[in-house]
């Protein structure tokens, strides 16, 4: 089993910054694909960021220029550097790990952008 805890989620204003953290035990994030997703209420949940075992990101193209998933292998944590806030960021923000069949979700933290 992976758990996967975010956090860094809260309330900022519009052109503010937050950042996320996923930190995983029972797995490792430097041989998995590791993705950021959010969810508004009534909505769908999306991808917004992901990254490969091997270094390669891809992001919704809503938030390019503006988001960076990142990995510390050393601590075993992703992370989700979120610049220039928009009110239709918020959500809450959930961290998955996929490697191989296995597929894990963090409870999420709550992005709220305020106009």
């Amino acid at each position: 089993q992976v758990h996967l805890v975010e956090s860094g989620g809260g309330l900022v204003q519009a052109g503010g910054s937050l950042r996320l953290s996923c930190a995983a035990s029972g797995g490792t994030v430097s041989i998995a694909t590791m993705g950021w997703y959010r969810q508004a209420p009534g909505k769908q949940r999306d991808l917004v960021a992901r990254i490969t075992s091997g270094g390669s990101t891809n992001y919704v193209d809503s938030v390019k220029g503006r988001f960076t998933i990142s990995r510390d292998n050393a601590k075993n944590t992703v992370y989700l550097q979120m610049n220039s806030l928009k009110p239709e960021d918020t959500a809450v923000y959930y961290c998955n790990y996929v490697f191989g069949e296995h597929n894990y979700w963090g409870q999420g933290t709550q992005v709220t952008v305020s106009s």
